[in-house]
């Protein structure tokens, strides 16, 4: 089987880190039992790389002296994506690997996009150059209340700086995931992350094991 990229998407406090290493332990049950691809590797953006968890320190951990600007935040993690594409996400394709990835471009659509409302073309020729045209394969969107994930990631503790942008961010955040699943139903298939880990799993599991069907018979 070729290469393909799994995106785990949603809004803060969705369960999605803790679903897609999940996924990877199901998966790797499988691996044992299939030799349909040859490695998984987990990653996430940003932070998929040196550089990555350099720009990750930078957008996430709110320790500058000034406010970094929509355009710079916009220009960061498409730095971060263009680095982490060229370094692990294009070889481990090629060498056949599957991979999970903690947000991508969706992400940089809805959050820059519909929640900072930076303009939704520019965002996207700037993902396509950092991409280089690479799109997900799956991308399995959490869609949860957008004040049950934020009342989640304040469990964690402390909360990060964009887990402490205003409730009115996070639902356009949610509005342009929404969208996104609208204009992308192939790629992007909507998970309900309202229930307990067990039940988001089994939802996941369900697709996965459908699309891997899929896979298996376009090969």
């Amino acid at each position: 089987m070729q290469g393909k990229l799994i995106v785990f998407e949603g809004v803060e406090g969705s369960g999605k880190t803790t679903q897609m290493l999940l996924s990877r332990d199901w998966l790797l049950e499988r691996m044992e039992k299939s030799a349909s691809f040859s490695e998984m590797a987990i990653t996430r953006e940003p932070g998929g790389t040196e550089l990555g968890k350099a720009l990750r320190r930078l957008l996430l951990e709110g320790t500058l002296t000034h406010p970094i600007q929509d355009r710079t935040e916009l220009l960061l993690y498409a730095a971060d994506r263009s680095q982490h594409v060229e370094e692990v996400l294009k070889p481990t394709l090629a060498a056949g690997g599957i991979i999970l990835c903690d947000r991508y471009t969706d992400s940089t659509i809805a959050y820059q996009g519909y929640g900072r409302g930076l303009s939704l073309s520019l965002i996207e020729k700037i993902c396509q150059m950092a991409t280089d045209g690479l799109e997900s394969d799956l991308t399995l969107w959490l869609d949860v209340d957008v004040e049950i994930g934020l009342a989640r990631a304040k469990a964690r503790g402390s909360a990060d700086r964009m887990e402490q942008a205003d409730l009115a961010f996070h639902q356009r955040v949610q509005q342009g995931f929404r969208a996104l699943a609208a204009a992308y139903p192939q790629r992007i298939v909507r998970v309900d992350a309202s229930g307990t880990e067990v039940e988001v799993q089994g939802q996941i599991q369900a697709i996965l094991t459908q699309r891997f069907r899929e896979w298996s018979v376009e090969n």
